[in-house]
């Protein structure tokens, strides 16, 4: 069992963050037809679907029936947005039966103060009311090393909104009270092919805790092959079992016991370098 598998439901996004490289493939949304025969897949194989790759989920008009069918079949839903669609689609997200939110409240960069202190205001009050209804709920300031004025606000109006709660420090982050926490961390650099090769010396728990569904079926081994350059097979059309057992995913879990990257993308991961 891996424990969990992320699924890209669309490529479309309503931002243009400078920390996201976004994707040159084609648009593309998941059909609720598409989105069944993934599920069907990958039963037995995972308990916890992360609905994000590339693209804001909370862009899809079908996120609340995906996460609700999910559910009834047994799967636990994490959610993973920039937080700026919350106010809008709030209720139905609510109310679909998600197990955990992860708000990027660092996804805010263009605009008026004013709109910005709005905009963390909006995070921070759906935050509170999903934690209460008992949804995990993460607020992410992964923007250290830029733009730390900002986070530093950011920090400040999180500390004043729930100034009552328990604030809890540990790792890299807060327990703010039960159901909510603060993570903190660094930007990393994405991988890209086009990028210097940093050597074959990389440990990555791609492959053996989590792989990824691109939206048009593509198995890559992580969230962070936005373009699928590590493609091993198509779940649409192939079997799961021999995707994931096969020669090339194999060669890959066995580099990475030995700290040594097989595919020329993994040599070119800033990510990777944190382990």
């Amino acid at each position: 069992m891996y424990s969990r598998v992320y699924v890209e439901i669309t490529t479309l996004c309503n931002r243009n963050c400078t920390f996201c490289p976004g994707t040159k493939r084609t648009p593309k949304r998941l059909t609720m037809e598409e989105f069944r025969l993934i599920l069907d897949k990958l039963k037995g194989v995972t308990k916890y679907l992360y609905l994000h790759v590339m693209g804001e989920p909370l862009t899809h008009p079908l996120l609340p029936e995906f996460i609700r069918y999910a559910s009834l079949e047994g799967f636990l839903v994490s959610v993973t947005t920039n937080g700026t669609l919350l106010e809008k689609r709030a209720e139905e997200l609510l109310s679909s039966g998600v197990y955990k939110i992860n708000i990027s409240v660092h996804s805010f960069e263009e605009g008026s103060n004013e709109e910005y202190q709005n905009y963390i205001h909006s995070c921070m009050e759906f935050a509170d009311k999903a934690s209460k209804t008992g949804i995990l709920t993460v607020l992410r300031l992964w923007n250290k090393g830029y733009d730390e004025g900002r986070n530093i606000n950011t920090l400040q109006m999180l500390q004043d909104y729930f100034a009552e709660e328990e604030w809890k420090a540990g790792g890299k982050g807060s327990r703010i009270r039960n159901k909510l926490h603060l993570e903190y961390d660094e930007r990393f650099e994405w991988p890209d092919i086009g990028k210097e090769d940093m050597g074959e010396a990389v440990y990555c728990y791609g492959l053996k805790d989590h792989f990824a569904v691109l939206c048009d079926g593509s198995i890559v081994p992580c969230c962070l092959d936005r373009e699928g350059e590590i493609t091993l097979g198509n779940i649409f059309s192939d079997d799961l079992s021999k995707i994931l057992l096969g020669e090339r995913a194999e060669q890959m879990r066995l580099g990475f016991q030995c700290r040594k990257a097989t595919e020329e993308l993994c040599r070119k991961c800033g990510y990777a370098r944190r382990f």
